[in-house]
């Protein structure tokens, strides 16, 4: 059994607070690591290597900042399929869908290359007599990152690549599941030439988190997780007169249409319905048809395809899903399949029986279908995070439409449809912060922005893109005047430029 550490100053630490959490392999059951949980004496030592780092990284010029996340990306490609495995093994993913959490992380960290770009202030000449008038974008200092199980790879480089390449130092709290991962980028971070301390990682749990919000030399805390935890961080990161970025749950739809081509939208249901065991919180769990000959024909077709998913360990390059994270989380899926069951849909395809041979203390959940679900119930209302599809009918476009505007959550919606009106028209109505247009999961690329609506998000400002550099960075505006241009004598009347 590994008995893991934490990244602090360039180097591997051994936990100190005597507190550990257990390390699983899912697809076997078996206890493979311990994992530190950190006191806020060890969290308080990473920040202030943090604080005493960051000045010369922030001084460092931000073409050579890009250059260690261009070296960062070639060795992420290096060491690809060492990690996918090393990911695959402690999260429950195929070593597929591995490499494709590794591979949405390299790309934000390619987007951050040109970052410099970003970085340009304003600059007005003459902008009243003798007065040039101009702003810089500079880094906040320390700043710290939240990240959850289910992407241990993408999610932390969404996090530290822009703020690193905006000049701060980044403190990464990775969750103590899977952190193997994240601490294995930071090595590649220094690899890559980054100066010790300006990437640290820290394994802890709720004290460690608190630690996080509370700690004065700490400028901003971003997060992704569940919605309670985020709405927590968020209130009391704010309180602390932090810039707090949260992200939490979802409950994603997709409409069907009529016309829709129902092979098509079957196959991107399967995919996005029951991918990554459903751990995704960008996947699709309410399938809307619309009207009820499409409820019927969708069914039909998705009965079989649900009943013939092969599930298989994480290492099975031919299974189209893995074990789930924890036997803890196996067993809140069934519960919720069981009380759908007591509400009153039908479940047409149970999965809550499933065991692989060979590996039958392994977490593994078989697909799950629910037809009838109503908005009344609570599969409906609340996230599941698991391979269980419900499909919701609807008897109208605008019926359909009004059930995605009513849910609390608003991360991503998807509809399926030939008619360009409709999907323009949805596009347009709907109250979510991401959609897809014939696309189920529609994660915008590196360069654009990431994030949800309502009780999905908590803040102003969303993850990568350009809005990135504007949550790790602060604005500075400077008039200036030389003598040539000082009229003699004291003005009591506020400045203007006529």
């Amino acid at each position: 059994m590994r008995e893991l550490t934490h990244f602090i100053g360039g180097q591997h630490v051994k936990g100190t607070s005597g507190r550990f959490a257990d390390g699983f392999q899912p697809m076997t059951g078996e206890v493979i690591s311990r994992v530190p949980l950190a006191s806020k004496a060890e969290l308080r030592a990473a920040v202030e290597n943090a604080r005493d780092a960051q000045p010369a990284w922030a001084a460092t010029n931000p073409q050579r900042r890009a250059r260690v996340l261009m070296k960062f990306v070639e060795l992420l490609n290096r060491d690809m399929d060492q990690l996918a495995e090393l990911l695959a093994r402690e999260h429950g993913k195929t070593v597929p869908d591995a490499r494709g959490d590794i591979v949405r992380g390299l790309e934000v960290a390619e987007f951050c290359i040109g970052v410099p770009h970003l970085l340009k202030g304003e600059y007005t000449t003459d902008a009243g007599p003798g007065i040039d008038l101009y702003s810089l974008r500079q880094p906040l200092g320390v700043v710290a990152g939240i990240t959850p199980f289910n992407f241990p790879a993408m999610i932390p480089m969404w996090k530290f690549c822009p703020a690193i390449a905006c000049g701060n130092a980044f403190i990464l709290k990775p969750s103590e599941r899977d952190p193997s991962v994240p601490l294995k980028l930071a090595e590649l971070m220094i690899e890559a030439g980054l100066p010790a301390g300006i990437l640290n990682v820290v394994n802890g749990d709720k004290e460690a988190v608190d630690a996080l919000l509370d700690d004065p030399d700490i400028r901003a805390v971003g997060f992704v997780g569940s919605t309670p935890i985020a709405e927590y961080i968020y209130a009391r990161g704010c309180a602390a007169g932090k810039r707090v970025q949260c992200f939490g749950g979802a409950k994603n739809h997709m409409v069907i249409m009529p016309d829709a081509d129902l092979d098509q939208t079957v196959d991107a249901l399967i995919g996005a319905g029951y991918g990554s065991a459903g751990e995704r919180c960008m996947a699709i769990s309410v399938a809307v048809p619309v009207g009820e000959a499409t409820a019927n024909a969708l069914i039909a077709k998705l009965v079989p395809r649900v009943e013939a998913l092969k599930i298989g360990p994480s290492t099975d390059l031919a299974a189209d899903y893995g074990p789930v994270v924890t036997r803890a989380h196996l067993d809140k899926i069934k519960a919720y399949v069981d009380l759908g069951v007591n509400e009153g849909a039908k479940l047409l395809v149970d999965g809550r029986g499933f065991s692989l041979q060979g590996y039958e203390n392994g977490f593994y959940m078989g697909g799950c279908l629910f037809d009838g679900v109503t908005p009344d119930m609570r599969i409906y209302k609340e996230e599941i995070f698991g391979p269980v599809l419900s499909v919701a009918r609807a008897d109208t476009f605008d019926t359909a439409l009004r059930m995605c505007n009513d849910h609390e959550y608003g991360n991503g919606v998807a509809i399926y449809t030939r008619d360009g009106d409709t999907a323009r028209d949805f596009a347009a109505r709907v109250n979510v912060g991401m959609v897809g247009v014939n696309v189920p999961i529609p994660v915008p690329l590196a360069y654009y922005t990431f994030g949800g609506w309502k009780r999905s998000s908590f803040g102003d400002l969303n993850q990568h893109g350009a809005d990135s550099v504007r949550f790790y960075t602060k604005t500075k505006t400077v008039t200036s005047r030389w003598p040539s241009g000082v009229k003699e004598g004291a003005s009591f009347v506020i400045p203007t430029m006529h």
